[in-house]
C-alpha cells in the first residue's frame, strides 16, 4: 500500500512541473459556408467591355408579356442601347388577345417585336382537374392547328413550346403527358404548312436530372430551388426527353424547329452536333446558357464556326444593358475568365467563361441573318432579306 501511495505522489509530483496546457489557437482561416463564398480574382488580362453587339441583332428568346407599357419602353431602351433590332415575345396568347397584345407593341414600338404564341392546354377546364383539360379531350391536336393558323392571320410569327409538355402536363390517369405524343402532331404539321417555326424549351440542365448530393455541379441552385429537380421516378431521365423531342422532328421534316437553349444539352457539344447532323430542319438558340458554353470555349468556338448557319442569339428574360455584356463578349471577343452575369452569385454554377473571339461573317449569321432566314415577319433596318 505505502509503495502504491508513493508511486501516485510522484506521479502527481511530475504532472506539476509539466508548464500549464495554453487555450486552442483560433484556427486561421474562418470556416465559410458556400453562400458566403464571394472569391475576388487576382487573375490580370485584357479586358474589353462591350456594351452593344457588333452588328444588329435579333432576340429570338425574351418574356416581355407581362410588362407594363413603361417596363416595355425600357426594355426597348435597352435594347436601343445594345444594338438589338428585334426581340421576339414569346408570350403570344391565342384568339382576340393576341391582337391586344400586337396592337400595343405597334402603337407603342412598331417594327421593335415580333410574336410567338403558345397552346392553350387548359382551355375552359377546371385548373385542378387535368381530365377537364381541352388537351384531354378528343380533337385537341386539330383544335390547336386551326388556333395557330388563327394566329398566323393576326400577325403571329411561331410557336412557342415549353417544358410543360413532358415533365408538367399529366393526362387524366395523372401520368405525365410524353414529348412525342402523337396528339400533337397536327400541331407540328400545320406549323410546317404555314411557314412558321416551333421555338421549343423541352427539358432543362443535366443536373437538374440527377440526385442533388454532394456530387451535383448545381447543387447550390438546386438547394435554393428544389422545386427545379427532375430527380426521381415520377419524371423522365433527361436523354428520355431528349429522344422525345427529336423523334418529333424527324417526324416532321418540312416544319422548321428552334430548340431552345442549346437544345437543353448545351454540356454536349459533340452529341448536339450529331443531332444537327441529321436533323437539317432543326436550329438552336444560346438564351440562358452563355454560362455552359463559354466553360468550353475551344470545343464551343468549333462548334460555332462549324454550324453557324443553324445558331440564333436569344437570352431569355427581359435583360437590362450589365446582363447583355457578357453575351458580346463571350460571341466577340478573346476574353479570359470573366463573369457570365452581373449577379455576384452567378446562378448557373461556380465558373467564370471565356469569350470565343468569333469572326465578323459568323457574328452576322448568329446575331440576325439566320433569324431572318426563318422568322416570318421579321425585319431589320438596313438589313435584306
Amino acid at each position: 500500500m505505502r509503495h502504491a501511495l508513493l508511486a501516485i505522489g510522484m506521479i502527481v509530483f511530475a504532472h506539476s512541473l509539466l508548464p500549464a496546457e495554453e487555450p486552442a489557437a483560433e484556427p486561421k482561416t474562418k470556416r465559410l459556408y458556400l453562400d458566403e463564398f464571394r472569391p475576388k480574382s487576382q487573375l490580370k488580362a485584357p479586358q474589353h467591355i462591350l456594351k452593344r453587339a457588333k452588328f444588329p441583332c435579333v432576340n429570338v428568346h425574351t418574356h416581355p408579356g407581362k410588362l407594363s407599357e413603361k417596363e416595355l419602353d425600357e426594355m426597348v431602351a435597352a435594347m436601343d442601347a445594345s444594338n438589338i433590332a428585334v426581340s421576339v415575345s414569346l408570350d403570344g396568347k391565342m384568339g382576340s388577345k393576341l391582337s391586344e397584345q400586337l396592337e400595343i407593341y405597334r402603337r407603342r414600338h412598331p417594327g421593335r417585336f415580333v410574336i410567338f404564341v403558345r397552346m392553350d392546354y387548359r382551355g375552359d377546364g377546371e385548373e385542378d382537374k387535368p381530365e377537364t383539360w381541352a388537351v384531354n379531350q378528343p380533337g385537341f391536336g386539330l383544335q390547336m392547328a386551326d388556333g395557330l393558323s388563327d394566329a398566323v392571320k393576326r400577325g403571329a410569327s411561331g410557336l412557342k413550346l415549353t417544358k410543360m409538355l413532358g415533365l408538367y402536363l399529366r393526362g387524366p390517369d395523372g401520368k405525365l403527358l410524353k414529348v412525342d405524343d402523337p396528339r400533337f402532331d397536327p400541331v407540328w404539321q400545320r406549323a410546317g404548312e404555314l411557314g412558321v417555326p416551333v421555338l421549343w424549351h423541352a427539358s432543362d440542365p443535366i443536373a437538374f436530372f440527377q440526385k442533388t448530393d454532394e456530387y451535383n455541379e448545381r447543387w447550390e441552385e438546386l438547394y435554393r430551388h428544389p422545386e427545379w429537380s427532375f430527380y426521381g421516378e415520377e419524371f423522365p431521365a433527361h436523354q428520355d426527353v431528349i429522344d422525345a423531342r427529336n423523334r418529333v422532328i424527324a417526324r416532321h421534316p418540312q416544319t422548321t424547329f428552334i430548340c431552345a437553349h442549346m437544345a437543353d444539352i448545351p454540356e454536349d457539344l459533340a452529341k448536339l452536333g450529331t443531332y444537327l447532323d441529321r436533323y437539317p430542319n432543326m436550329m438552336v438558340e444560346i438564351a440562358a446558357r452563355v454560362a455552359e458554353l463559354g466553360r468550353q470555349p475551344y470545343t464551343a468556338r468549333k462548334f460555332f464556326l462549324k454550324y453557324s448557319d443553324r445558331i440564333l442569339f436569344g437570352t431569355d428574360g427581359v435583360p437590362p444593358v450589365s446582363e447583355l455584356i457578357p453575351h458580346w463578349r463571350f460571341l466577340e471577343t478573346w476574353d479570359e475568365d470573366f463573369p457570365y452575369e452581373d449577379n455576384p452569385f452567378p446562378p448557373q454554377g461556380f465558373w467564370n467563361i471565356y469569350g470565343l473571339g468569333l469572326p465578323d461573317d459568323v457574328l452576322r449569321k448568329v446575331y440576325y441573318e439566320n433569324a431572318l432566314r426563318i422568322i416570318p415577319g421579321l425585319k431589320v433596318p438596313g438589313v435584306e432579306k
